[in-house]
């Protein structure tokens, strides 16, 4: 009798125990600011190497795209304070794509067809390919963006999703 007693006890620490360890749906919880952010989106999950972030686009089967910058140049500044503040490609960014950004070049000769300058934004689709084909508007710097061009780059994220779908 006693055992069944303390079983019942223990159930009941067991059941009330887990309901307290469950976060509430209700309120949907806030994402700890990341230091890979580098203030391009504190809400977002980036990659810390282009690797990991290669490897997250094929398990996820969702595009790459990968900025390159420098903390002390104005121009990598002012794009990063409209791309962080613009709420539509903050979303889109957060929901479909795998998010790198770098403040070094890497060794794939692919990631800067047509030049090593910052800032830039190149994409990459889950085969791992270089979207060469996603530029922005100067003709001398393909993947170059300013702060005035974010309805371009978000034009560019959606030509990343659908030639995903379309050609994958």
């Amino acid at each position: 009798m006693m055992m069944k007693g303390l079983m019942s006890v223990l159930l009941v620490l067991v059941a009330v125990s887990s309901s307290l360890g469950k976060p509430d749906k209700a309120t949907p919880q806030k994402r700890i600011p990341q230091t890979l952010s580098r203030g391009w989106g504190d809400e977002l999950i980036w990659f810390q190497t282009y690797e990991e972030s290669l490897y997250r686009s094929q398990t996820n089967n969702k595009p790459l795209m990968v900025i390159f910058h420098l903390e002390d140049c104005p121009h990598s500044q002012a794009l990063k304070k409209a791309f962080a503040s613009n709420k539509e490609i903050q979303k889109m960014a957060d929901e479909d794509f795998i998010l790198l950004n770098l403040v070094f070049e890497t060794t794939d000769k692919h990631l800067y067809p047509d030049g090593q300058y910052v800032p830039r934004i190149i994409f990459v689709d889950p085969s791992l390919t270089v979207r060469a084909d996603i530029i922005g508007r100067y003709a001398n710097r393909l993947y170059a963006y300013e702060p005035s061009d974010m309805k371009i780059l978000y034009s560019n994220m959606q030509k990343a999703k659908k030639l995903l779908k379309t050609e994958l």
